[in-house]
């Protein structure tokens, strides 16, 4: 007797993601003591991480954009920008709140707000 089509593997939501610019300022000499390799490697360890070039903000280096899940974004999360990450305790409160879900899905750590700026795109002239 024959089953019938195998049914179709459950599909899992896409997770939020990490965008790491690494380009002139980000990732660079310019910022001494800071292990960049080790913090790329470690979030592309747990997370979906692009590496990306200038994000234009180098006065805020390093510089990690959380960008929320389709379901995130259905809850109205827009992406998270996260400046002077020059820390390996701050990548792994942004890696932890990622892998809970990120913007719109979960909370993030007041740690972060620390961390937070608003991106060149979005800065209003005086």
């Amino acid at each position: 007797m024959n089953p019938g089509p195998a049914p179709a593997p459950a599909s899992v939501p896409a997770p939020c993601r990490v965008t790491v610019c690494r380009d002139c300022c980000c990732g660079t000499p310019k910022l001494p003591g800071v292990d960049h390799e080790a913090q790329t490697t470690r979030l592309q360890s747990l997370v979906p991480t692009r590496v990306s070039a200038c994000l234009d903000a180098c006065d805020q280096a390093n510089v990690i954009v959380v960008q929320p899940s389709a379901a995130g974004r259905a809850a109205g999360a827009r992406p998270v920008w996260l400046g002077l990450v020059n820390d390996p305790d701050a990548t792994e409160d942004i890696a932890t709140w990622v892998r809970s879900g990120g913007p719109g899905i979960s909370p993030m750590p007041p740690i972060l707000d620390l961390y937070l700026f608003t991106p060149p795109a979005r800065r209003t002239s005086p």
